[in-house]
């Protein structure tokens, strides 16, 4: 069976990160192997959480995997805490990838137009490592400009973005695509675009590869909600190493994300709990 190396932390509420990509890869036929950087009794959203930073052990397991001769079908890095674990992330591509292994980037570091606590320009740079060495990348908009251009100048280009019409506004994020896309030489999904079309909110995924780019959308409902990141990468993670071609895993985890995302507003799930997507799961096999 192939596996999938998955690097992030595992929260034990809010189905996110390890919690959500564990089912996810494991229903798409390939085994998970966590490598956790942290452990916490619910994700950080929750007015009160307990965390047990991994960093230190980290390395640990690490030695402990080489000793087995472990090189993973895939290598998938989610929610990093700070720069040392991303030197960690960095270390384990190093060491543990073979020229087969397919690797995917999700470069977590903001969203809106604003970066997230954890935000260090030294963790900026090593995202920008970890990324050089991916296969696909799936930043939102924020971590985009945040990979191209750091903290200041990423607010700018935010802020010159936002008063755009819409036309121009998706050409300019089509631009956005094609430069990281041609600057790291990856595969770049930016996920997350607030799209208005006829009058009814989408949102909107940009594929950007070599030689084309694709828009995949969707009816926008419901709000924002814990681990649909994590699920997306997730999905995209194990396509990749099924050698599934991008666009069609992009299609896949988009309606399967907006069949949980619509049965937790009809349940009324608060968005820290996240999506409820368990039920949906068989669809992955497929």
């Amino acid at each position: 069976m192939k596996k999938i190396a998955v690097i992030q932390d595992l929260s034990g509420l809010g189905k996110c990160s390890l919690t959500a990509a564990i089912p996810v890869i494991s229903v798409m036929g390939i085994q998970a192997c966590p490598l956790p950087t942290a452990i916490l009794s619910c994700q950080t959203g929750f007015p009160s959480y307990y965390c047990d930073d991994y960093t230190d052990r980290m390395d640990i397991i690490m030695d402990e995997w080489k000793k087995l001769d472990f090189h993973p079908d895939g290598i998938y890095t989610g929610f990093l805490a700070d720069a040392a674990q991303a030197d960690k992330a960095v270390k384990f591509m190093y060491e543990f990838k073979t020229s087969e292994t397919k690797i995917l980037v999700d470069p977590v570091m903001g969203d809106d137009g604003e970066e997230y606590p954890i935000y260090t320009e030294e963790l900026c740079r090593k995202m920008r490592f970890l990324v050089k060495e991916a296969n696909i990348i799936t930043p939102n908009l924020t971590e985009a400009l945040l990979l191209l251009y750091g903290r200041e100048k990423a607010h700018a280009e935010w802020n010159r973005l936002s008063v755009l019409a819409e036309e121009k506004y998706l050409s300019e994020i089509e631009k956005t695509g094609r430069r990281l896309t041609e600057e790291f030489k990856v595969e770049t999904v930016i996920t997350g675009i607030s799209i208005s079309s006829e009058g009814e909110a989408e949102m909107g995924n940009l594929i950007c590869q070599s030689e084309s780019q694709t828009w995949i959308t969707t009816r926008k409902e419901g709000g924002s909600y814990s681990g649909t990141g994590d699920i997306f990468a997730s999905v995209l993670s194990a396509g990749m190493v099924k050698g599934i071609d991008t666009v069609s895993t992009v299609k896949k985890a988009v309606d399967f994300i907006s069949k949980g995302i619509h049965d937790a507003v009809l349940e009324g799930t608060d968005r820290n709990e996240g999506i409820c997507f368990e039920a949906h799961l068989a669809e992955l096999a497929k």
